[in-house]
């Protein structure tokens, strides 16, 4: 069973910037793709960015592109994602999740689009990031 553990989440200034971590157990960041996507309390799931195992394509939804980053470290088996001139309304629980289907690609593209599928999609307890003066 695959474990992640995010870190970074917490209370940053509007316009200010938080860099989200993704530490994984049992699955290496090359081998499989990771995403990350948020959920506001009411609000559906978003699709943020993704990056595939192979060569480590970035894929961003239009809202948080140009402002947010997805890289990956395979010295740490971590994934992260910067965020950049945050708004209030990106205040949610943050989470990431990593593909089952061994399709990085299609897994990215279906993350991204918002479609967040437990069938091949796996997350954890995700992190809190409260935009807010």
């Amino acid at each position: 069973q695959v474990q992640l553990v995010e870190s970074g989440g917490g209370l940053v200034q509007p316009g200010g910037s938080l860099t989200l971590s993704c530490a994984a157990s049992t699955v290496t960041v090359d081998d499989a793709a990771f995403g990350w996507f948020r959920q506001a309390p009411g609000k559906a799931r978003e699709g943020l960015a993704c990056i595939t195992s192979d060569d480590g394509s970035t894929y961003y939804a239009d809202s948080v592109k140009g402002r947010f980053t997805i890289s990956r470290d395979l010295a740490k088996n971590s994934v992260y994602l910067q965020m950049n001139s945050l708004k209030v309304e990106e205040t949610a629980v943050y989470y990431c999740a990593v593909d089952f289907s061994s399709r990085p690609n299609f897994f990215c593209q279906t993350l991204v689009s918002g479609h967040i599928r437990p069938d091949f999609m796996a997350w954890d307890q995700g992190t809190q990031v409260t935009v807010s003066s």
